[in-house]
């Protein structure tokens, strides 16, 4: 687990949650400001007590002592979504909003069912679109590879999504026994000289490789090029080498929830 250290007392404060396939980020806000955050790995079942665990280690831990007004949750993890809402409701003392059907995104969705749509990449585009506007392709670098594109009117018209470059290193190395475990960096060569720069290449310049073929596709398809922005653990090793990704933000997520949370609460 990581935390930043925070001081801001003086602002109400909001606290956005997104629950993850493997791990679920906390962060606090004062004002527009992230403050705080807290990383811990996501458990396939959680209950309510251990939920305000969390919390409390989270408060302890950032030695943060402010007045949390509000909270809003994005999750993908429906077996542990109501511990959280739950413990939430009760530290808090109302209960958070939560990303999905009845939340205002004020984006467009043009998907064939708006419900498929998972509530972290709602919450990307939200923050994305914020940020920099549109025309744009958010691309998080996950457990999966998400590629959201938002047109030159602001609206989503859908997106790609792909194993990530963790998931595809750990099945690699799983169903192998002679091919390790990688650290997710560009080896010098594109040609690898042993096993290991050889699955560097495959994984992390064939992951560029893929998003800027995708990029493009996505170019000659809406019949304009768009800003690329790209998040998650892998956002600056693609940035580094990458053709069409042309900026990274932090915890994307977390801002796109505070977004989404002023704009149902104003």
């Amino acid at each position: 687990m990581k935390s930043n250290k925070a001081s801001s007392h003086e602002l109400q404060h909001v606290l956005a949650v997104n629950i993850g396939n493997t791990v679920t980020k906390l962060g606090v806000f004062a004002g527009d400001d992230l403050v705080a955050t807290w990383v811990v790995t996501t458990p396939s079942v959680i209950t309510i007590s251990e939920v305000k665990t969390v919390l409390m280690t989270f408060a302890a831990a950032c030695n943060f002592d402010c007045n949390i007004t509000g909270s809003i949750v994005s999750s993908v993890a429906p077996r542990i979504t109501d511990a959280w809402i739950a413990a939430l409701t009760q530290e808090c003392g109302r209960r958070p909003l939560v990303v999905g059907p009845g939340l205002k995104s004020g984006i467009k969705l043009g998907y064939s069912d708006p419900s498929e749509i998972g509530a972290d990449r709602i919450a990307d585009m939200v923050g994305a679109r914020a940020i920099y506007g549109s025309p744009l392709v958010v691309i998080n670098l996950e457990a999966a590879t998400t590629l959201e594109v938002i047109d030159d009117k602001g609206d989503f018209v859908g997106g790609i999504i792909a194993p990530g470059l963790e998931s595809s290193a750990s099945t690699l190395s799983a169903i192998a026994a002679k091919i390790p475990v990688i650290e997710l960096k560009a080896p010098s060569s594109v040609i690898g000289k042993s096993t290991r720069e050889a699955v560097q290449a495959g994984v992390v310049l064939g992951e560029i490789a893929r998003i800027d073929g995708l990029v493009e596709a996505i170019w000659n398809e809406l019949g304009y090029q768009t800003n690329v922005v790209a998040a998650g653990s892998g956002a600056a090793v693609i940035q580094a080498l990458s053709k069409t990704v042309n900026e990274t933000v932090e915890n994307l997520t977390l801002r796109g929830l505070k977004v989404l949370y002023d704009r149902n609460t104003r």
